[in-house]
């Protein structure tokens, strides 16, 4: 029984982390009403390192505790009679070390828990196509051609199948065949908040430069989106713009210029 002596402190000390991760976020929960957050992980870390330091103090702090609580480890790494469960031991504290580091590097779909603006200020002037575009004062030409405005929107309907749909998916929904590999996950062009507040100008330059066009002070985007404006035309990019928008049945934000 021995052996089984060094389980008391550390049963001692996984008590009390659950007290903390479980027991704080409830007790907080019966004094305030709502959700109560967690205890931060940051925070989780030290206490519980505190919490091992001190219990494993009191456990040896005397010459019969030091030897109950570590006389089982000397025993095991220490006697020439206990290679066998040494070995096993020394293969299961590497094997738990491997775990322990790989779930710190796993990927995650999870979204960044840095803020992050959803929609960034686009530049001034952004140079696509060979071209140096004022962001501010540009405007769809396809919008005013209503004898082929409906031709437009079917010209953009094919583009985007060929090209979007596999991210923004079939009903623009933001949920394609490949969007739960991306983090951000694709943009919902159906929702209110997306497509609806922005003008055709801001939605043609996140097209055009995509993900890594966009400005360093909206970071960390981790957005997947291509730099259209090396694979389609400027006018399907434009034609694609109007059938977004018919599409979905918003309108373009307009920006009224300033007097």
């Amino acid at each position: 029984m021995k052996i089984l002596r060094p389980l008391i402190p550390l049963t001692v000390i996984l008590i009390l982390y659950f007290a903390l991760k479980e027991g704080v976020p409830y007790l907080g929960s019966q004094l305030h009403e709502g959700t109560w957050p967690v205890i931060p992980t940051s925070v989780m870390k030290m206490y519980v390192f505190f919490i091992a330091v001190g219990v494993l103090l009191i456990f040896t702090f005397t010459d019969d505790g030091f030897k109950a609580n570590i006389g089982p480890f000397a025993e095991i790494y220490l006697n020439p009679d206990r290679k066998i469960i040494r070995f096993v031991s020394a293969v299961l504290v590497g094997c738990f070390g491997a775990w322990v580091s790989y779930q710190y590097v796993k990927p995650t779909f999870d979204a960044p828990v840095e803020l992050r603006s959803i929609h960034p200020a686009p530049p001034s002037n952004a140079k696509m196509w060979g071209k140096t575009y004022s962001i501010g004062t540009l405007k769809n030409p396809l919008r005013e051609d209503k004898e082929n405005f409906a031709a437009n929107v079917k010209a953009g309907g094919e583009v985007y199948y060929k090209n979007c749909f596999y991210c923004h998916g079939d009903r623009m929904l933001g949920k394609g065949p490949f969007w739960d590999g991306f983090t951000p996950v694709p943009a919902n062009f159906v929702d209110i908040g997306t497509i609806a507040q922005l003008s055709e100008s801001f939605v043609f330059w996140r097209i055009g430069t995509g993900g890594p066009g966009l400005p360093s002070e909206a970071t960390p985007w981790l957005s997947a989106m291509p730099v259209w404006h090396e694979f389609l035309s400027e006018e399907e990019v434009w034609k694609v713009i109007l059938f977004l928008y018919d599409y979905t049945g918003h309108s373009p934000r307009v920006i009224e210029p300033h007097h």
